[in-house]
Parts: structure tokens; sequence; C-alpha cells
């Protein structure tokens, strides 16, 4: 079996708990021990004595396919974006070299910049599944549920056997987990919404999906159906610990408390948000209900980038403002949001640097200028730290990245053939 260490001048096993000059010592696929010494004979090590060991990054709300529309369609509302151009051009152009060529991407782009996990929606989700195993990347994928036909299912009948036979594929892997993806409630029929969270329940699975995301969607919802997205789910049974819901901006305080109480965890998007003037989802409210908030990047056409590293600066500061108050989301809870609280809505063994845990791991680069001096570690994490400061990634005790560089991914092949597909889309 394997071994190997991870050196820091500091390590943080989790957001309130930091140790000074230690090694985090990986054997196989999990940690063994965080120790002040290197043990006798170990040979390979990864990051050094001035570098900062942290956890893993956990992505709760991606579509990772959609780097290669990164640009595309700019500066449009919500609805806009996605009737008028973003859902033409998945007709148009998405296919399975598109989808398997725009994770390549994405898988590559997360984990230079520190993301070990990432929860992704979208089509041809087994193309999805097969980048993120050769790059090494956790995944949890859900083929796209919707009413009407899609890229990857022409006939919306047979959505759920569909997202049923893909579930199946891939059950027993040990990188790549299969969800439910029912892709909203104004792109599902209630009934669609309601058999496709029997079919989360079939094989216990997670059920995500796109919830309030803008007061746009609500008035829309309420007008087809009397309730509210949210109330529409709960009265659909929909809302449960098995639910990640993406987004869930527009909420009353109500509607908070219902999401507590039922145990939702939710996928917050600030930049894609933000972007798409959506409208500041009620963090603090939320976590002060007792809601295991997380974080997404949302895909490319909306954010533009994968880096959690920078989500979580503009997160920790968004908060502040929207409330005028400067303690509304610390440097501790919001570190929790993308490790911890993450890996609970997931249900995995990570989020924290403990002996029996998996080992997902990164280090940040204690020489960047950036991350010099180090006062408080947390501190520089969220609000100087981004994903070019990533240095070492590991990931289910495989690395990944060592020294900056990407061990998986053959990136000049990559490069030349994301362009192929540039210039198709370009020609329209």
């Amino acid at each position: 079996m394997s071994q190997f260490a991870v050196q820091g001048g500091y390590v943080i096993k989790s957001a309130r708990e930091i140790l000074r000059d230690h090694f985090v010592i990986v054997e196989g696929n999990r940690i063994k021990d965080i120790a002040p010494a290197l043990p006798e004979g170990m040979a390979e090590v990864l990051g050094g004595p001035c570098d900062i060991v942290m956890p893993g990054l956990i992505n709760t709300h991606t579509h990772a396919t959609m780097t290669l529309f990164r640009g595309f369609a700019d500066d449009l509302p919500l609805m806009t974006w996605l009737n008028d151009f973003i859902f033409p051009a998945e007709a148009k152009f998405v296919n399975r070299e598109f989808v398997y060529l725009g994770t390549m991407l994405a898988a590559w782009e997360m984990t230079r910049s520190g993301t070990t996990a990432f929860c992704d929606g979208y089509f041809y989700e087994d193309e999805v599944g097969r980048a993120a195993k050769e790059v090494g990347i956790r995944a949890w994928l859900g083929e796209g549920i919707l009413q009407f036909p899609s890229p990857s299912l022409k006939d919306p009948e047979r959505t759920i056997d569909h997202s049923r036979r893909f579930i199946s594929r891939w059950l027993d892997d040990d990188l790549v987990r299969p969800t439910v993806f029912p892709h909203g409630v104004y792109t599902c029929t209630p009934e669609l919404l309601a058999r496709a969270y029997a079919l989360a329940e079939e094989f216990d699975l997670i059920y995500q999906i796109h919830l309030s995301e803008s007061a746009a969607e609500v008035r829309q919802v309420r007008e087809q159906t009397g309730m509210t997205p949210v109330g529409l789910l709960d009265s659909l049974g929909c809302l449960s610990p098995r639910t990640l819901a993406a987004h869930c901006v527009a909420l009353d305080q109500a509607e908070i408390e219902l999401l507590a109480r039922r145990g939702v965890h939710v996928a917050h998007n600030a930049e894609s948000n933000m972007k798409l003037a959506s409208g500041i989802a009620p963090v603090p409210a939320m976590l002060a209900a007792g809601v295991n908030v997380t974080i997404g990047t949302d895909g490319c056409a909306s954010n533009n980038n994968l880096d959690m590293l920078t989500e979580i600066s503009t997160v920790a500061k968004r908060h502040k403002i929207s409330t005028m108050d400067p303690t509304a989301l610390d440097e501790c809870t919001a570190l929790a949001l993308m490790t911890q609280n993450a890996a609970k809505a997931l249900k995995l063994d990570a989020g924290t640097l403990e002996p029996g845990k998996l080992a997902d791991i990164i280090t940040l680069d204690g020489h960047a200028p950036n991350l010099v001096p180090v006062y408080n570690p947390v501190s520089h994490v969220i609000y100087a730290a981004s994903g070019s400061n990533v240095k070492d990634v590991v990931v289910n005790g495989t690395v990944i990245v060592r020294d900056f560089e990407s061990l998986t991914v053959d990136e000049e092949n990559l490069i030349r053939e994301c362009r192929k597909i540039q210039e198709r889309v370009s020609r329209g």
C-alpha cells in the first residue's frame, strides 16, 4: 500500500483547528496520521515548510461541460440567457464529444485550482464520468431530467428510464457517484418532479435541482401552480435530507425555516447569481435557521470560471455588504461551506483532515507573494488566495497535481481540441 506525506507550515484540519509545522501521512486512499515529524523512511513528501495544507475543495453545483460556452452569452437576465441563447446552442452543438472535452477542460481547471470533488448536472453524463475518472476527480453526476427533448434524449417520455440506466452504470464506482437531476420546477411537470424523487429514493441517491433561482422563476411557478417553487416541491414530498437545492435566491423566512426543518442542503452560487442579476441568496438567514449551506460555482457560461477560492472570497464579502454587517459571514464559517458542509451534503467521508478520513488534500504555495506574511491561514484561504496558489492536489490518496503541474491531463492536446469546438460554435 502506497504511503507519502504532505508537509505544511500550517495544517488546516478544519475551519477552527490549525496545526503548525505538521505532516499529513497518507496510506492508500486514507489519512493515516497527522504528525509533527516525518516518519522514518518516508521518501515521498509533497508541500513544504511554509505551505498551507487543507482539505480539498468541494463544488456542490456546476455544469462542467459548459466550459465550452465560457463567454458565449454574457450580460443577460437568466430567462433570456437560457431560452434565447443557452438552450438553442445546446440543442445545436452538444453531443458526446462536446461533453467529454468540456468536462476534461473543467476537470483540469477545477483540480488545478484545488477542487477535489464536484456535483454536476447535464447531458451525456456518462461522458462526464469518463472525463472525471481520467483526470482523477470525484464527481456526483445527474443526467438532466426535463419535460421536453434534450441533447441526449429526444423522447422526454423516457427521461426517468434514461436516468435509471445511467444510475445503474455508475452505482459501484469509487470516484463517480450518480444522482437524480430534475432540472427545475419550471422545466419539469409536478408529476415528473415526483417521479424523479421516487427514483432517488429507490437507489438512495441525492436529488439535485435548481430551486427559486430568481424572482421571475417564483412568479412563473406561482402563476402556473398557485405555489412557490419551494411550496410545490414540499407538496410533492420532494424536500428532505437527500435534496440538494441550487441557488435558493428568492426565499421568504417561512421557506427558509421549511428548508431547515426538512433537512435540505443548499448550493449557493454567488458569482453566477450576481452576473445574471438573479439576486442575493439569504445565506446568513439560512445559516441562522440551521440550513446546511454549501458553495457551487455554477457553469462557466454564467460565472465564468470554476475557481472555488475566488468564489468563496466573493461569498464572504457579498453577504457582509448585503447585511451591512462585517461579522455576517466570518472566515471560519466561509471555509466550512466549501469543505465540511459540502462533504455533509454529498455524504462524503472527507471535508476535514483527520486520521481515517479519505485523503482529499490540497496545498497552497507559502512562497506566493499574496500569501505572505501569515497571521491567520484561514483568512488567507478566504480573502487572499486564488486557484493559482494551489500547488499540490491529492484525491482519494492519488497525487493528480504536483508542484503546479497536472499529472493526468494532456494539456496541449486538450487545448487544441477545445479550440476546434470553439471554431464550430463561432461559425454557428
